[in-house]
């Protein structure tokens, strides 16, 4: 079967002097057949194109999901009287959210479970998808956010957990998180729902059985802001955010006072980013003014003026406070130190840092949910110890193991090494890498290696357990993680070293980590694949520009490869809230900048490595037409006779099929992909 072809149909391009006509804009018009036309002749054409591969897919998909916990229990989180989890069953797609009424953990194996949302039973064929669930403070209600189709439009449902049957109550265009919050009266519910663009961008009021007349109570009117919605820990304030890339505002309301006026904590002030807490009698304020890296303040609830405000702690520029998450009698911090995570305990004015058996790992603060709780529950993990669940005695700081995720199929940690390797930058940086691999995988010299990266919106990429790398690291293949720049494992900033017009370095310094494990003999050019989603999917398109011959396959997930057409449209999804991330392509200077790295526009007549593509059609974070459009460019210029594939499925959105299974084989096919382009097959 030959590959698909995209007709060219010249759109032309005049900002800023660039008269360079775009040739596949048409492929963004989803109501047009031709266009879904062209999507399901290239999922034809990658079907053939992995046929194949179809024994390799079958034997992975199959080693996976021997690795795969199909019954599993999440430890559980005890909140007033109940104890609140959710679970896994064997040959089922979705998860069950349910509670045992117990007094204590060690009653939990003889307490009768209540069932209080089984997504198996809402699901139907399609996608389906629940974020939210917050319960009422009683108990007796929950609220939770659907959606059927893929989009961040979600809605809102309430059921009575006495009766087991929904209220009426039903409310479209809810945002897919930090949207739905219970008042302390447990009569009112407050939610955020989205613009056009599925923006967050209107706070509401609704008050349960009351049949429309929601109060429209804030609406955020600059495009580069939207909305989110939380509740303090203790339950005593909600907390409206409306947050830029770099500024915050956050006003706040009694909790049981759901009829009151909203509050502004402190206006905003541009490149002032805060968060807000309450403790105590304190309003705990966590901010980057004067402090790259954050500091912990602290002022009078009842006297919440900037000049009421106090250090809770020293600032130490080597820390990185992201998080401040209170009990009735300490305070717990997450953060980052030495390029890993870390958790900090504060108690009767003594900091103190948690320590951890291994050189790196991942450490993050759990489902915690009572406040007056004397434990906290964290979750620790690393490149070869599965995720752990340990209770944190807040006063002694002895941890308490309490669960290990189980690893099917005969995983024995002892068989598996984790190091950390540096590479060099372009510019003298020291980019951090943490890989994993079986023993015995590098004693025959270099070795097949897969390396992957995501860089951007200051999001970390952990040295964390996946159990589903297993398959590949059995098959004597390195699985290496590069902390590119735009990520913060280094700090703040190394967030703001690769964005706007340093996003530059986020490319370069995956392409450096790339050079140095060919250098330092870990593998070899022919035998380096590369995987990335999303921003990590720009990562994937910007680095085969640059050093194609540096890699043998690359897998680019719901990849944003069309940087500067999506960038000047503020109609799409997400464009104006990403202009402080990437700029705004309307300023020559971001214009020029963007265009100089945008994967599509930098397409040229050149060998690339075998490419894998997937997008979803309803993906509204991505938009589906990016990734169709890199690849008719690519087919029309590219030199090689590499395999290039795309795979769009037509119902889903930006995190691919909703079922584990379905998703399972997705990944299986990927991987495949990967492993015999580097000359691995059985």
């Amino acid at each position: 079967m030959k590959p698909p072809i995209a007709s060219p149909r010249p759109h032309p391009h005049t900002l800023h002097g660039d008269t360079r006509p775009d040739d596949y804009y048409w492929l963004r018009n989803r109501q047009d057949p031709e266009v879904i036309a062209y999507a399901e002749t290239e999922n034809r054409y990658r079907e053939a194109v992995l046929e194949p591969l179809t024994p390799l897919v079958e034997r992975m998909y199959e080693e996976m999901r021997s690795h795969l916990q199909e019954d599993e229990t999440e430890v559980a989180v005890q909140d007033g009287p109940f104890f609140y989890y959710s679970r896994m069953a064997k040959g089922l797609q979705y998860r069950i959210h349910a509670r045992k009424r117990a007094a204590s953990r060690a009653e939990l194996d003889t307490a009768p479970e209540e069932v209080l949302l089984d997504l198996n039973g809402l699901a139907g064929e399609g996608f389906y998808n629940v974020t939210v669930l917050r319960l009422n403070p009683d108990h007796s209600r929950l609220a939770y956010l659907e959606n059927r189709d893929g989009t961040d439009r979600y809605t809102l449902r309430v059921k009575d957990l006495a009766t087991g049957e929904l209220f009426e109550d039903e409310i479209p265009n809810v945002f897919l998180q930090g949207s739905l919050e219970w008042d302390a009266t447990g009569d009112y519910l407050f939610y955020v729902t989205v613009d056009e663009t599925q923006r967050p961008y209107r706070l509401w009021r609704h008050r349960l059985g009351e049949r429309g007349g929601d109060a429209l109570l804030s609406q955020e009117d600059d495009v580069t802001f939207s909305y989110s919605l939380g509740k303090s820990r203790s339950g005593r304030h909600l907390f409206l955010h409306s947050d830029s890339k770099a500024t915050s505002e956050i006003r706040y309301l009694v909790a049981d006072d759901p009829e009151g006026q909203w509050t502004v904590f402190s206006p905003r002030v541009e490149g002032v980013e805060y968060d807000l807490e309450d403790w105590g009698e304190d309003f705990l304020v966590l901010t980057n003014e004067g402090a790259e890296n954050f500091r912990l303040l602290a002022c009078p609830i009842a006297d919440p003026r900037r000049e009421a405000l106090r250090s809770m702690l020293a600032y130490e520029p080597q820390v990185y406070l992201q998080r401040v998450y209170p009990f009735q009698g300490a305070l717990l911090l997450a953060g980052r130190e030495e390029g890993l995570s870390q958790l900090w305990v504060l108690r009767a004015g003594e900091l103190r840092r948690l320590s951890w058996p291994e050189p790196a790992y991942s450490v993050r603060i759990w489902r915690n949910r009572a406040y007056d709780a004397a434990h906290a529950l964290v979750a620790y993990q690393s490149r070869v110890t599965p995720e752990t669940i340990y209770e944190i005695d807040l006063q002694t700081l002895q941890a308490t193991k309490l669960h290990e995720d189980e690893v099917p199929g005969g995983y024995d940690p002892s068989q598996y090494c984790q190091e950390r390797i540096w590479a060099t930058a372009e510019d003298g940086a020291r980019v951090p890498m943490s890989a994993v691999y079986r023993k015995g995988a590098r004693e025959g010299g270099p070795a097949p290696l897969v390396l992957h990266g995501y860089g951007s919106y200051g999001y970390s990429t952990e040295p964390s357990f996946n159990p589903m790398l297993l398959p590949l690291l059995d098959r004597g293949v390195v699985v290496v993680a590069a902390h590119v720049r735009g990520g913060s494992e280094m700090g703040r900033r190394w967030y703001t070293d690769g964005k706007l017009l340093a996003k530059r370095n986020t490319f370069t310094d995956f392409v450096a980590c790339g050079e140095e494990l060919v250098r330092s003999g870990w593998t070899t050019p022919g035998r380096l694949a590369a995987m990335g989603r999303s921003a990590g999917g720009l990562l994937m398109g910007a680095v085969v520009n640059l050093a194609p011959q540096l890699f043998g396959a690359v897998s680019a997930g719901v990849p944003f490869v069309d940087v500067v057409t999506t960038m000047l449209d503020p109609s799409i999804p997400l464009t104006t809230l990403e202009w402080e991330e990437w700029g705004n392509p309307a300023d020559p200077a971001y214009y020029a900048y963007m265009k100089s790295y945008s994967p599509y526009d930098n397409a040229e007549a050149k060998a690339y490595p075998h490419l894998y593509v997937y997008t979803g059609l309803n993906d509204p974070r991505v938009a589906f037409w990016e990734p169709l459009k890199w690849v008719a460019r690519l087919r029309a210029v590219k030199t090689d006779h590499n395999d290039l594939v795309l795979r769009t499925l037509m119902g889903a959105g930006h995190g691919g099929s909703s079922g584990r299974y379905a998703r399972l084989r997705e990944f299986a096919e990927e991987y495949a992909f990967l492993l015999h382009h580097i000359g691995i097959d059985a």
